[in-house]
């Protein structure tokens, strides 16, 4: 394996990171926006899921031991 000049490592990383296309502000507001959306309504989705289930197994339980 060949040695890695740093000087020119560093130029390769220079030249690599000029090429990374940065979100604007709006970008960055809107998908963190939208992630916070996405967290909530999967909250509310598996709570209510879990609620289902809970009532579903109570009623299970409750029917078996009477």
């Amino acid at each position: 394996m060949a040695k890695a000049n740093p000087f020119q490592f560093i130029q390769q990383v220079r030249s690599e990171v000029s090429k990374v296309v940065w979100p604007t502000r709006r970008e960055t507001l809107l998908t963190t926006a939208m992630v916070f959306a996405m967290a909530f309504f999967a909250a509310i989705f598996f709570s209510l899921v879990d609620w289902i289930i809970r009532l579903g197994l109570e009623g299970v339980l409750a029917a078996a031991s009477s």
